[in-house]
């Protein structure tokens, strides 16, 4: 809201709060989102840390992050290895009958068919 100014006059402190006040109560995309900013900025171990977390949360864009922080140094390998292995179960607990039958829906939506 505050980002783009819809509804409300753009302000960057307003939606760093309300990015961090959203990342604090477990907002993952809210959280993933810090990390950038963080990178943009240069911290990069905050940013990794706010990787880790949204990782550990089923965040398949921040595994992708840790991964290039990896490739040049700013991940160890064990690190990487300990998020992997906590990213699975993360999406293996979002997994249900429900979100299946919703996600072939979307993709005979995207497809252009029907039921």
């Amino acid at each position: 809201m505050y980002h783009q100014g819809r509804g409300v006059e753009k302000d960057k402190w307003k939606n760093l709060y309300h990015m961090e006040e959203a990342a604090v109560r477990g907002h993952p995309n809210a959280r993933y989102h810090l990390g950038s900013r963080e990178l943009e900025n240069g911290n990069t171990e905050r940013a990794r840390k706010h990787w880790i977390i949204t990782a550990t949360l089923g965040c398949d864009h921040s595994i992708a992050m840790l991964m290039e922080m990896f490739k040049v140094g700013f991940v160890s390998k064990e690190d990487l290895a300990s998020v992997l292995r906590a990213h699975q179960p993360a999406i293996d607990a979002t997994k249900s009958p429900q979100r299946d039958t919703a996600e072939d829906f979307r993709q005979l939506q995207k497809e252009g068919g029907s039921r």
